[in-house]
């Protein structure tokens, strides 16, 4: 590849999403892609996810994916395909070809990699190995807090994820700030992995693209408190404890939206929507791909506090009261607890009694909290600006190998030697 061609190629970036419940993994993951493309205008990136529900969301121009077969993790801690009817080795197996056949085409600058470093039960080391060898600069992307260290700390090490860290990534980019949580804490890294970690602030949230979904509310009018429990597979308790406040209370100054989300079981949205219509001030939603329009015209918010609802939280400067899971992981409590100590936004803690007088309490003082914006974090939402920033400076880095790489090809070439016509250690010649 000549020096022209070095300097004029498209930019790719290939992102896998580690998707096996919810939707926070793949919501981030479509943020920092769009956001790449919006700032990039030669750069052009595919998502590789499991996510079933990946084609319900608008995407950029220059930004595709590419469906692997989805899983889902049992209660027990295994793994199961979600919808095909073949054994989790094969499901495992055939996720495993997609993503390294995908990634050796597409010939990525930057591979990003979500939350696992190895990801699905390994399923990117062998792409890794491959990508690490053509030079591409390989990323792993971290939420701000993964874990409590009890729990993190003894998982890493059956994944083998601190070798991965040090032999195979380039840099780590963690999406938060250390003065609220350090997501690798207890667990003990080499510096040079250390020094590869970079901050980035949380990720800016605005208003999509494009028109929004039209929900036509029948009962309620902005602004009301918006209720959401992301992907929904795990929010059950926190929409009955809000529907149960209603239900008593008679008197709650504001109606309320609750947004059920995807994943929530059948029966359960189905016995929700008969709860809400019987009430004057509540309506439900199942789900919406475009949910930030309605956080922007909400006068609070009653969450679970994972990242991507705390980054719009935050984005559209909205009060709020989190009311965290504490299974399968700690990551919405210790963030939820943070962020109160912070005051940046009340927590309710879910005590398995969740009296109605409790919820109600709560819903009553949101509207009198503080602003999320009257608390001073510096560098708080600056997460995409700084993002963008890393992005620019890795393909350089790799463009400047491609080029040396270039060039060693030329002498080799002018020296008559053979291999000069083989592809030598680098990217692949586009």
């Amino acid at each position: 590849m000549s020096d022209n061609e070095t300097k004029n190629r498209d930019v790719r970036v290939l992102i896998y999403s580690h998707d096996t419940f919810g939707l926070g993994h793949l919501r981030r993951c479509l943020t920092i892609a769009h956001s790449l493309v919006d700032q990039n205008k030669d750069m052009s990136v595919i998502i590789l996810t499991g996510s079933p529900i990946i084609g319900s969301f608008n995407f950029r121009a220059r930004v595709d994916f590419v469906r692997i077969p989805g899983v889902i993790k049992l209660r027990s801690g295994d793994y199961t395909p979600l919808s095909l009817l073949i054994d989790i080795d094969e499901t495992l197996a055939m996720r495993d070809s997609i993503i390294q056949h995908t990634a050796d085409i597409f010939d990525p600058d930057i591979f990003i990699v979500d939350k696992e470093p190895l990801g699905l039960r390994g399923e990117v080391h062998k792409t890794l190995k491959m990508l690490k060898e053509r030079g591409t600069h390989l990323a792993l992307g971290l939420r701000d807090i993964m874990d409590d260290p009890v729990h993190l700390i003894p998982e890493w090490e059956r994944k083998k994820a601190v070798p991965a860290l040090r032999d195979l990534y380039d840099s780590i980019w963690v999406y938060g700030l250390p003065q609220i949580c350090d997501p690798l804490e207890g667990i003990e890294l080499p510096k040079s992995v250390r020094r590869k970690m970079t901050y980035t602030g949380y990720l800016h949230r605005s208003l999509p693209h494009g028109t929004p979904a039209h929900w036509t509310l029948q009962k309620i009018e902005a602004p009301y408190l918006l209720v959401t429990t992301g992907g929904g597979g795990d929010g059950e308790e926190v929409i009955d404890w809000v529907l149960r406040a209603y239900e008593n209370d008679k008197a709650l100054p504001n109606p309320a939206l609750l947004v059920l989300g995807p994943f929530m079981h059948s029966d359960r949205q189905a016995e929700f929507i008969h709860r809400a219509n019987k009430l004057d001030n509540v309506e439900v939603i199942t789900f919406d791909a475009q949910i930030e329009h309605l956080m922007a015209r909400a006068i609070g918010v009653v969450a679970m506090g994972g990242y991507n609802t705390f980054c719009e939280i935050l984005s559209f400067d909205k009060r709020a009261v989190i009311v965290p899971r504490t299974q399968p992981r700690m990551e919405q409590f210790i963030r939820a607890k943070r962020a109160e100590e912070l005051g940046l936004s009340a927590m309710l803690t879910d005590d398995d009694v969740r009296d109605w007088k409790r919820m109600a309490t709560a819903l009553r003082q949101l509207p009198q909290q503080a602003l999320p914006s009257d608390v001073v974090v510096p560098g708080l939402m600056d997460g995409l600006e700084n993002l963008n920033r890393l992005v620019n400076h890795a393909v350089e880095r790799v463009r400047k190998a491609d080029r040396e790489r270039s060039s060693e090809r030329t002498d080799r070439s002018g020296n008559g030697n053979s291999r000069s016509r083989l592809r030598v250690a680098g990217r692949k010649p586009r």
